[in-house]
């Protein structure tokens, strides 16, 4: 038997060890997942006999499932157990795990990774929201959560090296068992490390499905959007109509939220300045980070000729800051306060996009330094931000509060990918993949990109801008 720990808050990392390396290793799962498994889609390709469409649900799958539920696993964290529903989880991440094994067809793998994405879903808000729970001081929450996201940081940055070394020497297949020891890493820190959760902690309301369901709908059509501008084109009336369904859902919970008499998400829970400040940095960083990668990479490879492995390299001043931010955020917020810090580094994300959209075209060293900027930004808002978020909120709504800042990065960074291949699609005439473009594809190349960027500003700046002036009232 797993003895039940004591609810005394520890005061300090060392003391809450075993459920800091529980937490982290979901959070490792989360980040390693997906980068890892990018690297091997030529591979399963090839052993499956997949299409480009199927390969792409074989990343989609997961993140569709993962955003579209977080919110409602969130709520039912919230009423029957943040500790519970994580454990129950894990569970479900490791037979899906195993499940990889005995797949022979890529309609399989997508139903493992649509299966692994509920897992994700289940476990991922409640860590930083058990990580919050498990101190009872700002100053310990703010370096546990800083130490978990830089665990999966650290797997987001070795997950493609990783899973290129395990290819040359195995099976594809070994890149998802190796979610199995993960999963019981994290259960046994999780049972060992963190105490049961308590019934005067628990949120009472039943839980509102009508208002889940047209949530997990929005969601989900939206995430799903860009992958069918990107497959079928602009001209296909496919995305438009996912687009317009998820505009229609999110409408329509809107109206469930404000009539329900016990809403999955409380209208006055959203207004709360730290709240709405929180997500809306949150949602600038996931904008600018999946709408600048998304533009680098396609004009290190296609207008500049780069090869796949110097087109990474060219990503790593984005690696190099994500990782070595973490020894920077709690100075930073020592120093001139959370809200203030958040502000700032969400301000360093417009930065970024700016820079890359005016200079980005003159050289490298501009798209360097684009690239550092919004690391920066996305590394103190990624924490500060979640932090907030959970701060303003209830100690009973603190999983949905962390599940609402997870939806709110992975919505903003479909978006992103969204506006920069829609901006692209449009002034771009030709197949991006040809080889030798002409001169005119070529300058209608450097403006859909200048276009794009300068998009992606003004849609971050917006946000930023809500985000101080919440910050401001709060």
């Amino acid at each position: 038997m797993i003895a039940t720990p004591s609810i005394v808050p520890p005061r300090s990392l060392r003391q809450a060890w075993p459920a800091l390396v529980g937490l982290s290793a979901v959070v490792l799962f989360e980040m390693l997942d997906n980068s890892v498994l990018n690297i091997a889609l030529p591979t399963i390709g090839r052993d499956l006999h997949a299409s480009t469409t199927e390969l792409q649900w074989v990343i989609g799958a997961y993140a569709v499932a993962l955003g579209a539920l977080m919110l409602a696993f969130g709520a039912v964290a919230d009423r029957f157990g943040r500790r519970r529903l994580m454990l129950v989880g894990l569970v479900v991440l490791a037979a899906a795990s195993l499940a990889t094994a005995l797949v022979s067809t890529v309609d399989q793998l997508i139903a493992v990774r649509v299966l692994t994405g509920i897992a994700a879903a289940m476990t991922t808000p409640g860590s930083m929201a058990l990580a919050f729970r498990l101190f009872d001081e700002d100053a310990l929450r703010l370096r546990a959560i800083t130490l978990i996201s830089t665990v999966g940081l650290v797997g987001l940055a070795i997950g493609p090296t990783a899973g290129g070394l395990v290819i040359q020497i195995t099976q594809w297949q070994v890149l998802l068992l190796v979610n199995v020891p993960v999963a019981v890493l994290a259960i046994i820190g999780v049972s060992r490390g963190v105490a049961a959760d308590r019934t005067a902690d628990l949120h009472r309301a039943p839980l509102d499905i009508l208002g889940a369901a047209l949530g997990t709908a929005s969601i989900a059509l939206a995430l799903v959007a860009p992958t069918l501008f990107v497959d079928r084109g602009p001209g296909s009336w496919s995305p438009w109509a996912t687009s317009a369904g998820a505009v229609v859902a999110l409408g329509l919970f809107v109206l469930r939220e404000r009539s329900a008499q016990h809403p999955l998400i409380a209208p006055d829970l959203l207004a709360r300045p730290l709240v709405s400040g929180g997500l809306a940095f949150k949602a600038a960083a996931g904008l600018a980070v999946a709408g600048l990668g998304c533009l680098v990479t396609l004009q290190l490879q296609l207008d500049w000729g780069w090869p796949p492995a110097l087109a990474a390299l060219g990503m790593l001043p984005q690696v190099v800051v994500l990782i070595a931010g973490s020894a920077f955020v709690n100075p930073l917020v020592r120093r001139v306060g959370p809200e203030r810090a958040a502000w700032i580094s969400a301000c360093a994300v417009v930065a970024g996009l700016a820079c890359f959209a005016l200079l980005g075209r003159l050289g490298y060293l501009w798209v360097a330094l684009a690239l550092a900027l919004v690391a920066a930004g996305m590394r103190v808002v990624g924490v500060v931000a979640a932090l907030n978020v959970v701060r303003g909120l209830p100690d009973n709504r603190t999983t949905i509060g962390t599940a609402l800042t997870d939806t709110a990065s992975q919505v903003a960074a479909g978006i992103g990918v969204t506006v920069a291949g829609t901006i692209l699609a449009a002034l771009f005439t030709g197949s991006l993949a040809a080889a030798n473009w002409t001169q005119p594809q070529t300058q209608q190349f450097h403006a859909a990109v200048t276009v794009a960027g300068l998009a992606l500003t003004v849609l971050a700046g917006a946000l930023v801008a809500f985000g101080i002036r919440q910050s401001r009232r709060g």
